[in-house]
């Protein structure tokens, strides 16, 4: 099954909050984490990581946090899951390395690196201004509150 890792689901969902926020300057991972219920530890790491990417910017002081390093429109999907969770595989081969014992005679090989391509393609041309084009759903807790009033 293909899947994005739990950090890069918190990538994308800081990414996509500081899109969303750019006007506001910086936030903080304490914001970010209390906003979507994300364990602070964790996306601070997350965080940390993006700015070691160049995807983020991080300042220090009272007004200090986390902003964009670039426009959203010149980030994609594909950068920020990258930068968190490194090259995009879908097969033990899919690196180039041959680190597979079938290497040598498998017959999906190549048509599943031509898949591997499509969906970095697909990843690549989605960018963060089009996550935060998105409009945010209700959040559940104040969903279920709001129908029980």
């Amino acid at each position: 099954m293909l899947r994005l890792s739990k950090k890069a689901d918190y990538a994308l969902i800081a990414m996509k909050h500081l899109a969303l926020h750019s006007d506001r300057g910086a936030a903080s991972a304490r914001e970010i984490a209390e906003q979507y219920d994300i364990p602070i530890e964790l996306l601070a790491k997350v965080l940390q990581r993006l700015v070691r990417r160049g995807l983020l910017a991080s300042h220090q002081g009272t007004r200090g946090g986390y902003r964009l390093a670039r426009q959203a429109g010149l980030v994609s999907v594909a950068d920020v899951i990258q930068a968190i969770d490194g090259p995009v595989a879908i097969t033990a081969c899919s690196t180039e390395d041959g680190r597979c014992d079938q290497y040598s005679r498998c017959n999906v090989r190549d048509p599943l690196w031509r898949v591997r391509e499509r969906i970095l393609a697909a990843l690549g041309g989605c960018t963060i201004a089009e996550l935060a084009a998105d409009p945010p759903k209700t959040p559940i807790r104040a969903a279920v509150l709001h129908t029980h009033l």
